[in-house]
């Protein structure tokens, strides 16, 4: 690589390929290239960026650039019989065939000069297109670049990620062919296939459907946010692969699949025992306070539900998913989007109702997913079942006012739990679902309040989306800050949907 980055460098061409004996039965093939306006210094330091990128157990790879690129496999994917083309600087090409002799002679001369004109005219053309051309698209890739930058996005695609990109061949043979034992989960945008590389690297593939929900602005998105974030809260991206119209996301292995799929199951829930809860609840809080304060970026992930963490060997959990989120710029607190994209029964009212979102719309999410933890129902399945109950928010904030939060604990629990943490933490789910989005407490104040028992708890308001029944519609008691005509009539507010 060092030795082909360096041709390429000193070349014209600013392109060069080597391939050497990787083993005794194997040869490695190496091909790197730089855009030809690039200088000999930075070519070679951008080859140079590239190769400390590249992992170093895998058995091919490339990474794209907006300036460069490199690639290396264990098979030929380039043509041979084409070397002259791609000749080092220094190796003379072949000659050019003889040309006629031209006799001296004032005809002879005459000839020559229309033949040489003929020649070079169309080729200055030619040239001079070019230099335009290529001004032109350097001038577009540069403001496409600083108006990216401008919005907030740090100028970033899916070739600056930092993120490896896959050969499809390689995860093809890593699942099986995607075989249907290997396949892990299927959702809208997709299915999930086990793949195991020959190093013995196990990994998740999300490969997406051609019919998905998650189009190829949510892929890059999501290649490009999860590419730069490092927290073991958070799943870990690996790479990717955008070819053969595939879109392709090779995520680490997480051997205990998703949340929902152990909490909302009668027979599995019973291997989350409240201490594991409890961890799980901590680990989901960091996560996003990471997403939200401690990365370098201000991301909003707008997705925030059960399926959506995963839990490893240790039952730790895993915040995934991020095709719906959003990166904020410096001191941005929110957005308004007419796309309104998630999951019903975990937005705040905000964001369904208006698309207006902020860290206080993930903030929300986080507390029902709390209260589902605690109860192991899911937030509309209680109002699937019963209409006169509502959905959990609305069962949880009555059993609050009636002075009776445990009745909300998962009965698998038995008695197998602290009393003071399961009721606190309850009270800080519907601090979290209030439905002003300022009274709800920020991440990082969540985070101290899980972790620190002195602190004390503001008295919660009526939550978002609470369902009232005729009594509690005529009757402030439920809250103090209902408001009530003086005839007891119920006033109507009128919002869309």
């Amino acid at each position: 690589m060092s030795e082909a980055t360096e041709e390429a460098a000193s070349s014209p061409r600013k392109f060069a390929f080597k391939k050497a004996n990787y083993t005794s039965s194997k040869t490695v093939y190496v091909l790197v290239q730089c855009i030809s306006d690039l200088t000999t210094e930075n070519c070679t330091s951008c080859l140079q960026q590239i190769i400390k990128k590249l992992p170093r157990n895998e058995t091919g790879a490339r990474l794209v650039w907006p300036t460069c690129t490199l690639r290396y496999e264990l098979y030929p994917f380039y043509n041979e019989t084409l070397t002259y083309l791609s000749s080092p600087p220094h190796q003379a090409l072949p000659p050019p065939p003889p040309q006629p002799e031209i006799y001296a002679g004032k005809g002879t001369n005459t000839n020559s000069i229309v033949i040489i004109i003929a020649i070079v005219v169309p080729l200055a053309v030619y040239v001079l297109l070019f230099i335009v051309v290529s001004s032109f698209y350097v001038a577009t890739r540069e403001k496409k670049t600083y108006e990216t930058a401008a919005a907030g996005d740090d100028g970033d695609d899916i070739t600056t990620a930092g993120s490896l990109q896959f050969d499809f061949k390689a995860i093809e043979a890593a699942t099986d062919k995607f075989l249907e034992c290997n396949k892990l989960g299927q959702g809208g945008f997709g299915e999930v296939y086990k793949g195991t590389f020959p190093n013995g690297l196990q990994v998740a593939v999300k490969r997406l459907s051609k019919t998905s929900v998650q189009g190829e602005i949510e892929f890059n998105n999501e290649v490009i946010v999860v590419a730069k974030l490092q927290h073991r809260n958070l799943v870990k991206l690996l790479g990717f692969c955008f070819e053969r119209e595939e879109k392709i996301l090779v995520y680490e292995f997480v051997p205990n699949k998703s949340l929902d799929y152990f909490l909302f199951d009668s027979t599995l829930k019973n291997q989350l025992d409240w201490k594991r809860r409890y961890k799980i609840i901590g680990g989901i809080a960091r996560g996003v306070l990471y997403l939200h304060q401690d990365s370098r970026l201000t991301i909003i992930h707008r997705d925030l539900k059960a399926s959506n963490i995963l839990l490893d060997d240790d039952m730790n959990p895993k915040v995934a998913d991020f095709g719906m989120a959003r990166i904020f710029g410096i001191d941005q607190t929110e957005a308004n989007t007419r796309r309104v994209v998630g999951t019903y029964g975990y937005m705040s009212p905000e964001y369904a109702m208006y698309g207006q979102f902020s860290m206080k719309s993930d903030v929300y999410s986080f507390g029902i997913i709390v209260l589902e933890i605690i109860s192991g129902k899911k937030n509309i399945s209680l109002y699937q079942m019963d209409t006169s109950v509502g959905n959990l928010v609305t069962y949880t904030w009555r059993l609050w006012n009636n002075g009776s939060p445990l009745e909300l604990v998962d009965p698998t629990f038995q008695e197998n739990y602290q009393v003071n943490d399961i009721v606190r933490c309850i009270h800080i789910a519907l601090l979290c679902v209030q439905e002003d989005a300022e009274d709800r407490p920020t991440m990082s104040e969540i985070v101290q309040m899980l972790t620190t028992s002195s602190i004390a708890l503001a008295v919660p308001r009526r939550p978002g989306f609470f369902l009232r029944t005729k009594h509690e519609q005529a009757s402030p008691t439920m809250d103090s800050s209902a408001l009530c005509s003086v005839d007891n009539a119920s006033i109507t507010h009128v919002v869309p949907r």
